[in-house]
C-alpha cells in the first residue's frame, strides 16, 4: 500500500524579479501569472499527512491479549479433558477411542455425577465456552490480537483458520462433530464481517 509523495509546483517568479522591467511592464506581465496562481489554487491536492496516514500505521500484536486468551484457553481444555476423561472412563472407554464426544455429550447419554453431567452439557451449550458463539469469538479475537488489527492480514489468518482446522480432522480421524463444523462456519463468516467493515474489495480478499 505505498503512497505517492506529493510535490509542489515550481515558481517562475524568481526569473521575472531578475529582469528589470518598466512599471507598465510589470503590471502587464505580472498579470497573467497571477491569474495562473489563483486558478492554480482551485485544484485540490490532499495533503502529504492524510496520503500517508494509512501507510505510516503500524500494527503490532497485542502480546497481553495474546497470553491471556492462550492462558485461559489452555486452562478450560485441561478441565474439559479431565472432564471427558472422567465420564467416559466412567463408560468403560478411553478418551482417545471416542468416535464422537461432542454427540455423547450433547445427548446425555452417559452415566456420570450429576455435576459433571451438568458442567458437560452446559460447556458446548449454545451459550457455553465450548458453544459456536464463545469458540468462534475466541477465534477471531485470537487473529485480531495476533496481527494487532491490520485488515491486510484478514486473508493470511483465514487461509491460517482453515488449515488449523483440516489438522484437527486428520487429528480426530474424520470428519468434525456438527458442533464443530457451525464453528467453521461462524468464523469465516466472522473474518468476511472483518473484511467489509475494513473496506476490502473481492479482489483484495481474494489475492
Amino acid at each position: 500500500m505505498s503512497v505517492n509523495g506529493i510535490t509542489g509546483a515550481a515558481s517562475a517568479y524568481s526569473t521575472y524579479a531578475a529582469t528589470p522591467k518598466t512599471e507598465t511592464t510589470s503590471k502587464a506581465e505580472t498579470k497573467p501569472e497571477t491569474t495562473a496562481k489563483e486558478n492554480a489554487g482551485v485544484v485540490y491536492e490532499p495533503s502529504a499527512e492524510q496520503a500517508t496516514e494509512k501507510a505510516t500505521k503500524k500494527y503490532t500484536p497485542n502480546a497481553e491479549l495474546i497470553a491471556k486468551l492462550k492462558a485461559d484457553a489452555d486452562a478450560r481444555t485441561a478441565q474439559f479433558k479431565s472432564l471427558v476423561e472422567q465420564l467416559l472412563t466412567k463408560q468403560g472407554k478411553t478418551f482417545n477411542n471416542a468416535n464422537d464426544i461432542w454427540s455423547i455429550l450433547s445427548s446425555g447419554d452417559f452415566t456420570v455425577d450429576p455435576a459433571t453431567k451438568a458442567q458437560a452439557q452446559a460447556d458446548i451449550a449454545e451459550d457455553g465456552y465450548w458453544g459456536v458463539a464463545q469458540t468462534s469469538q475466541r477465534i477471531l479475537d485470537f487473529a485480531t490480537a495476533l496481527t494487532g488489527g491490520d485488515p491486510d492480514k484478514i486473508e493470511e489468518m483465514r487461509d491460517a483458520f482453515k488449515k488449523g482446522y483440516k489438522q484437527a480432522e486428520k487429528t480426530w480421524g474424520g470428519e468434525l462433530p456438527e458442533i464443530s463444523k457451525k464453528t467453521y462456519d461462524a468464523v469465516l463468516a466472522g473474518f468476511d464481517k472483518m473484511a467489509e467493515e475494513a473496506g476490502l474489495t473481492a479482489s483484495e480478499t481474494e489475492a
